[in-house]
């Protein structure tokens, strides 16, 4: 089916009651908030363990050489990208999936078994050196990408199938961001610990990492089970996605204007905010001279996000999703500006941290809700539906923008001194200043880019995407499928 181009106002006739009642008609919304929302504790656990982690096990455990770390560094950042591509057509994969499970169940388990095995694999010492460690770090690096598309795609491909009402899709994705904060804290605030009380009890530094690894996989494994044996999806409209060659997903996700301008600015602010994060162990280490601050320097990380995640639905109903974002916006950048040129004084910091954070959560939940509104567009504008197609989007941004995060930590980490240092005297002031700028004024300037794109460039709002419903309920692209009774 062809759609039209252009939306004229009340294109499906103006049966506003009838298309509220097809947006409000999801069954066990409530029910599906808690238990999606509970499948992502151990997957934001271990996904931070790779993104926020990774990278200093490599320089403050393993303690490569600059020579080897550079090779990590650039290979890494190859593969990502290489991985990075790959996952639309995942997601292709994805949406061609019609089981007696489901459409996105199989990929929640079988993905989330095999990532969590090379998640251990990553932090388990093979013995190996220089390059014969770079080719099979990297290698085993690729395939944990692989794997964690698939259930990473599958699992936020879930949430436009589970409700087309705009304030549902806010709702679930505010909790599931809740019970992510709760992992991605988790990891931040208890690597260290978890690893120094390990070592207490007898196993080595590297060993105690691998433990934490095995851990965090187990926990991924056990909430995707919840989600996985919990969550019922809608069946009385037909969100399921359609089955595409490759040639046809790329049209797909290039002949969709809306989602390529989404992701843009989702791009530029999670590489922005990313920054920040990665960069939290080595500043309070080198720059503010005391590592063991940073365990409750992230407490006040985690208020702010999970405060913002809890109250993102009421800020939203109260400010609406553009004022919000622009609100966010100049209070972020001033927040950043703030952090820069206080005084050392951990109060002062984690001050601006809670703000930081807290406003970082709801762009987060902005940007996803607007992926997830670009379905329908892209099914009215192309006609057909590619929901996970859509959602391979988001791995590819988390995957560029931390690839794109740890290259510039690995060449900071280089160029500034400190990842030869082995004390905070031994790095210069000049090294120190490179670290702060890169921390907080590199990330300000991405997420004005964010904003302007954003701006510029996207157009669905409330009002544009109830009469995309509408269209598509009048042109029936929303009925369920018939099921026929089985021949015998």
């Amino acid at each position: 089916m062809t759609a039209t181009p252009h939306l004229p106002p009340g294109a499906a006739g103006g049966d506003h009651a009838a298309v509220a009642d097809l947006e409000g008609a999801a069954p066990g919304v409530r029910r599906n908030r808690w238990l999606f929302g509970v499948g992502t504790v151990g997957r934001d656990m271990v996904y931070t363990l790779i993104a926020f982690w990774l990278i200093y096990y490599l320089t403050e455990v393993l303690t490569l050489s600059n020579t080897t770390l550079g090779w990590i560094t650039a290979v890494l950042l190859g593969i990502r990208l290489i991985d990075a591509v790959l996952d639309p057509i995942v997601g292709g994969l994805v949406d061609s999936t019609h089981t007696r499970w489901g459409q996105f169940k199989p990929w929640l388990f079988w993905g989330g078994l095999v990532s969590g095995v090379f998640t251990v694999l990553l932090f388990t010492d093979t013995g190996l050196t220089g390059g014969q460690f770079v080719v099979v770090f990297c290698f085993i690096n690729l395939l944990w990408g692989i794997a964690w598309a698939t259930h990473d795609i599958a699992y936020w491909g879930m949430l436009p199938a589970l409700s087309l009402n705009p304030s549902d899709r806010e709702s679930m994705a505010s909790v599931a961001k809740v019970f992510a904060t709760i992992g991605l804290f988790v990891v931040v605030a208890g690597a260290l610990p978890f690893v120094d009380a390990l070592m207490a009890a007898g196993p080595s530094q590297v060993q105690a990492w691998m433990w934490l690894a095995v851990a965090c996989s187990t926990v991924m494994v056990l909430g995707l089970l919840i989600t996985i044996l919990g969550v019922r999806e809608r069946r009385d409209v037909d969100l399921s996605g359609e089955r595409v060659t490759v040639r046809e997903m790329w049209r797909t996700v290039t002949r969709n204007d809306q989602l390529i301008w989404a992701a843009t600015a989702f791009m530029l602010f999670m590489f922005g905010n990313g920054l920040t994060g990665t960069f939290g162990p080595y500043f309070f280490k080198y720059v503010y001279g005391d590592a063991k601050v940073f365990d409750t320097f992230v407490i006040f990380v985690g208020v702010g996000q999970l405060l913002g995640f809890a109250l993102f639905p009421v800020l939203v109903r109260r400010l609406g999703r553009p004022r919000l974002f622009s609100i966010a916006v100049v209070a972020m950048v001033l927040g950043y500006l703030a952090f820069l040129v206080a005084p050392r004084n951990l109060l002062l910091y984690g001050a601006c941290a809670v703000l930081l954070f807290f406003l970082a959560s709801n762009v987060m939940l902005l940007m996803l809700v607007f992926q997830a509104d670009t379905i329908e567009y892209g099914q009215w504008r192309l006609g057909q539906r590619n929901g996970a197609v859509t959602f391979a989007l988001q791995p590819f941004i988390n995957k560029v923008s931390g690839a794109l995060n740890t290259a510039v930590v690995g060449v900071v980490a280089i160029f500034s001194g400190i990842n030869e240092a082995q004390t905070p005297q031994d790095v210069s002031d000049g090294g120190r200043l490179l670290v702060k700028l890169v921390m907080l004024l590199v990330p300000a300037l991405c997420i004005v880019a964010s904003w302007l794109v954003w701006r510029r460039k996207f157009v669905i709002d409330d009002a544009m995407h109830t009469r995309i419903v509408e269209d598509l309920a009048a042109r029936g692209d929303l009925h369920a499928p018939v099921e026929h009774p089985a021949k015998t």
